[in-house]
């Protein structure tokens, strides 16, 4: 007796290896057990709960769940189980316990159930004592609502058993008998895809009705469309067909609705209908997949030029200006075009091998030379721009840093050490300011992306006295160093260019103009992230730290193990530079 009360600590403490004894030892279980109706009783009182930790609580320090056996729900696992087992054992004497265990899991499934009571029906088993159909019939209407084994029993397509079902249940005749009456009527696969729909079981539905003929097509083409079962539908047709072409069609068009025109015209393509595949295609700017169809169709050579004409104008758009040069170039036979377009978009040496190519020095001194002369004085403009207010940003960030380290200390030597404010005030007070916000702002989970876009934007404002101001001007500088540090290569091959063309001059004030702004932003990075604000286990000392704030800072870095930029999420990373990339002439001074 003493054993049988020790068990269950035993079992609390180690019911992973409990779980794992059972299963090893279920036929066991079953063998002793030796009641269909105790099993059955088994089966229907499991639960999801770990009884053992519920009826014995755990000791301290211990772990609060143990993991569910392969990641699996425990009455899933245990229901697998039985029923694997005693379809092995005898499936004759354990057929209403193999009814249940199907019923019980935590999605009954209830179809399976019913296609057994269907298999008893087809081939009675011919054991003496073997549950009949009507038995286990009877058993699955005492474990399920009997509407909803209505409704799965017509999955089965058996309607002797769906009348069976019908007939225990509390449904009028009038109410089944004309639905299943007409459902007898029509052919078997569209009678199958007619109950199928009805169950909403729409992937099963297609298959049959795509089996149906087809003077049923445009019913498939219906049924695809409103289920969106493009890809499934394309699978029951073989690709010379013309529901395939037709099937194809309609999914292009959904593509394109849902802002994937190029996967549209892939499938355009490929199933026969280049003209509107030429169409998606150019809708989206995929110039190459579209001079192809073009020249497939094959469009007359005027066409040709002015559908590059049009997709180098969309690409220009975008920014795109040596494709669209290529494309003006190649096929729309316009070299001046070309070189213009690479010209706008500072691609200065494939400009100039387009001038060469063609021979069109004249457009040298019409355009080049003034195009190289405007973006040297433009991104000179732009780079003493961003070196300003990067100047301008540090040095405010500077000052809000030590108004905060002085609030921080006045009310640490105010207060005194034991103060519970003090502890929580840290080292530039925006930690708790991040929070108020973040609380503030989970309010507003709910509402679209652009009104919580808006609402990060004002939380981290760049004006004076805001709340979070540091944080705003660390992500503002963070933000100029990206878009300077990116301009290297740029600057390279303006440089070479202007001196290819002896403005040496320019050129030297632009290189030194770089070269000063990456020095004062590399110089800046360790100002603007330092170690103490990244990892603020430090304690403040100093001549102006009193006893009571080295005392509560000491305390303070005893509490606080995580670094502040992962208590503030608000606090940016320090920008990595590209100091490999080599952008600087040694030719010039």
């Amino acid at each position: 007796m003493a054993s049988d009360l020790e068990e269950p600590f035993h079992t609390r403490l180690r019911t992973a290896t409990v779980h794992a004894v059972f299963l090893e030892n279920i036929e066991t279980f079953i063998t002793q057990l030796n009641s269909i109706n105790h099993i059955n009783l088994f089966v229907t009182e499991l639960k999801e709960e770990d009884t053992s930790c519920t009826m014995y609580p755990r000791p301290e320090g211990s772990p609060s769940q143990t993991p569910s056996v392969s990641g699996q729900k425990k009455v899933d696992v245990v229901c697998d189980a039985l029923r694997k087992a005693m379809e092995s054992m005898n499936p004759n004497k354990f057929c209403l316990s193999i009814l249940t265990a199907y019923v019980k899991k935590t999605v009954p499934e209830l179809e399976v159930a019913l296609q057994k009571v269907h298999e008893l029906r087809e081939n009675p088993p011919a054991a003496a004592g073997a549950v009949s159909a009507e038995e286990a019939l009877k058993y699955l209407l005492f474990l399920v609502n009997v509407n909803d084994l209505y409704e799965h029993s017509l999955g089965t397509y058996d309607f002797d058993l769906v009348l069976m079902v019908a007939e225990k249940s509390q449904k009028d005749p009038k109410e089944y008998l004309p639905f299943l009456n007409m459902l007898k009527s029509l052919e078997p696969n569209y009678q199958r895809y007619t109950i199928d729909k009805h169950l909403k079981r729409y992937r099963k539905a297609l298959v049959h009705l795509s089996k149906s003929g087809e003077e049923h097509f445009t019913e498939v083409l219906q049924l695809v469309k409103e289920q969106k079962l493009f890809s499934e539908a394309l699978k029951l047709y073989t690709t010379d067909s013309p529901q395939y072409k037709r099937l194809s069609s309609a999914y292009a068009e959904h593509l394109v609705e849902q802002q994937q025109a190029e996967q549209a015209g892939l499938l355009l393509w490929r199933c026969g209908l280049p003209a509107r595949a030429l169409q998606a295609f150019t809708s989206c700017s995929s110039w190459r997949n579209a001079i192809c169809v073009a020249q497939q169709i094959p469009l007359p050579t005027d066409q040709l030029a002015l559908l590059a004409r049009d997709l180098a104008e969309r690409l220009t758009e975008q920014r795109r200006y040596s494709e669209a040069a290529l494309l003006l170039d190649q096929y729309a036979k316009d070299c001046e075009e070309a070189i213009l377009a690479l010209i706008t978009g500072a691609v200065w040496e494939e400009a100039l091998r387009l001038i060469y190519m063609h021979n069109r020095q004249d457009i040298t001194e019409t355009n080049l030379k003034p195009a190289l002369l405007e973006a040297v004085n433009s991104q000179t403009g732009f780079l003493e721009a961003q070196v300003a207010t990067f100047t301008r940003h540090r040095s405010r960030l500077a000052v809000v840093r030590e108004q905060k380290e002085k609030a921080r200390l006045d009310m640490l030597d105010e207060e005194g050490p034991d103060c519970p404010d003090a502890e929580l005030y840290s080292e530039a007070s925006s930690v708790m300011t991040a929070s108020k916000y973040s609380q503030s702002n989970s309010r507003i989970s709910s509402r679209s992306s652009k009104n919580r876009r808006k609402a990060e934007r004002k939380k981290l404002s760049l004006k004076e006295g805001s709340p979070m101001e540091d944080r705003a001007l660390m992500h503002a500088l963070s933000e100029i160093i990206s878009t300077v540090d990116k301009m290297r290569e740029e600057i390279h091959s303006l440089l070479k260019s202007l001196v290819l063309f002896q403005f040496d001059k320019q050129a030297e004030k632009l290189q030194l103009v770089y070269e000063e702004a990456l020095q004062t932003m590399e110089g800046a990075v360790p100002e603007v992230w330092p170690e103490a604000l990244l990892n603020s286990n430090t304690p403040v000392t100093g001549p102006n730290s009193t006893a009571n704030s080295i005392m509560a800072s000491f305390q303070q870095q005893q509490q606080q193990k995580p670094a502040a930029s992962q208590l503030d999420p608000e606090i940016p990373t320090a920008p990595k530079m590209k100091n490999g990339v080599k952008w600087k002439l040694t030719i010039l001074k």
